[in-house]
């Protein structure tokens, strides 16, 4: 029981990396932009956070670095899809190799870098109850602040008015648009929140998760962030309670090697996105449930007036 408590507290800490990267890019697709530059814009913010934990000792300022950093890298992605109208496929593709040579050659300084002992985040009393306490009441603050992310952004889709507008403009932006929104800014704003999440899901992976850079260390996270879009059906607690799956099946690897399992390391490294792989094949036999529940301009340019 003790191990299993212990299992638990790494999923939810494996878990909220996925979890806040994911609600970002559902908040994108919400508004019809697909983007498939998270892995790249993890990296980089993960090295802007870590580097900025380093020369600061702040994780606050950490954390404003990575999504400050996401956010821009966000809106240049968004001008080029929403005004200059590139695929919105390759422009992502592109984000995310840009990102990924970029923070490898800006992080080549930090490789040996270390940061300073990390705060302990013990909820008093709560923390101290057998079983229990390991593995709800001594994470990060932001474990806690992901689960609040999800049901905040759950009420804002479909109880607040301007949720209801971002979601009319991925279902059909030409009716929005000719309802007088601004269609190409609401996307733009949505585009920027995205990334900014994406940052700051990096600058924890690098600050608080780990803590320290390693090249590449984001590891496919942004591209099971995204494949989570499409396993909850763009609802924001399925996404939450995706990323936990997908956090426990990752933290089960070391579980099992801990354990001595003799199992090759190289099958339960491979154990996540085995998982992602089939969640998504289980999904795509039933075609007509994903096109009900998928914005319906999900991908597809929109040109105002034209």
């Amino acid at each position: 029981m003790e191990q299993f408590a212990l299992l638990l507290g790494a999923t939810f800490n494996a878990g909220t990396v996925l979890a806040i990267a994911g609600l970002g890019l559902l908040i994108n697709e919400r508004a019809g932009i697909i983007n498939l530059g998270a892995e790249g814009m993890m990296l980089v913010a993960a090295i802007a956070g870590f580097a900025t934990a380093v020369h600061t000792g702040s994780d606050l300022a950490a954390f404003a670095a990575g999504a400050g950093v996401g956010a821009v890298m966000a809106a240049i992605f968004g001008v080029l899809v929403i005004w200059l109208n590139t695929n919105q496929y390759a422009t992502g593709l592109a984000l995310s190799l840009f990102g990924t040579g970029f923070s490898a050659f800006v992080g080549t300084a930090y490789t040996q870098a270390r940061l300073s002992d990390r705060a302990k985040f013990d909820i008093p009393l709560l923390a101290d109850i057998p079983l229990v306490g390991p593995a709800l009441f001594r994470h990060h603050p932001l474990v806690y602040g992901a689960v609040l992310l999800a049901l905040g952004l759950a009420w804002f889709l479909y109880r607040s008015r301007p949720g209801l507008v971002l979601r009319a403009v991925g279902e059909s932006p030409e009716s929005a648009h000719a309802l007088g929104y601004p269609v190409r800014r609401i996307r733009l704003v949505a585009v920027m929140t995205g990334g900014a999440l994406c940052g700051l899901a990096g600058a924890y992976l690098s600050v608080i998760y780990t803590p320290l850079w390693v090249e590449g260390m984001v590891a496919g996270k942004g591209w099971i962030a995204l494949a989570l879009t499409t396993f909850a059906t763009w609802r924001p607690a399925r996404v939450l309670l995706g990323a936990y799956l997908f956090g426990g099946v990752t933290m089960l690897q070391f579980h099992l090697q801990g354990e001595g399992v003799q199992i090759a390391s190289q099958w339960l490294t491979m154990l996540p996105y085995v998982a992602t792989i089939v969640v998504l094949v289980l999904i795509s036999r039933n075609p007509t449930w994903i096109r009900v529940n998928m914005p319906a301009s999900l991908g597809k340019p929109f040109f105002p007036g034209g």
